[in-house]
């Protein structure tokens, strides 16, 4: 049975094992490599919407965040959503429980807009999304490159107003 609980910096070690296995499939992020530390990670999450999927025995199986898009002040309530499961758990509904989680969380935060940016040949993460009420705002073509390759993005997006 999988359990959903806030993200502690305790759960550091496990967060970003979990966050280098994604990175390390070249499907899941831009970023090359996970922050060194609690700190660096920490500075660009909300701290009110940080959760963890935890194993019956407590193993930390996947992770979820907000991070605010824009410092400005009219755009509080728009964030863009990080979701990583580990490699031992993906397919097991693991990124679907953190994803509804993290819904309540931001609603109960007054966030009335999740964003996401997902490479279009990650189709799991797409597939998460649009079975959460994101629909795709558009192609975000050549957007960035990674390991020196130009790649697009698909923006989703879901709106609470």
């Amino acid at each position: 049975m999988t359990t959903i609980s806030p993200l502690h910096p305790s759960d550091w070690p496990a967060v970003r094992r979990i966050y280098e296995e994604g990175i390390a499939t070249g499907e899941a992020t831009f970023e090359t490599a996970a922050p060194a530390d609690w700190e660096s990670w920490d500075a660009g999450k909300r701290p009110d919407c940080r959760l963890v999927a935890r194993s019956a025995d407590g193993r930390v199986l996947g992770w979820a965040a907000l991070s605010p898009t824009s410092k400005r002040p009219a755009y509080a309530g728009v964030c863009e959503v990080s979701i990583y499961v580990a490699a031992e758990a993906r397919g097991q509904g693991v990124g679907s429980a953190l994803m509804a989680a993290l819904i309540t969380a931001a609603q109960s935060a007054g966030i009335w807009t999740l964003q996401s940016s997902v490479f279009p040949e990650n189709e799991a993460t797409i597939a998460l999304h649009l079975r959460h009420g994101f629909r795709i705002l558009g192609r975000r073509e050549r957007i960035a490159q990674l390991h020196g390759v130009w790649r697009d993005t698909l923006l989703l997006e879901r709106r609470e107003l």
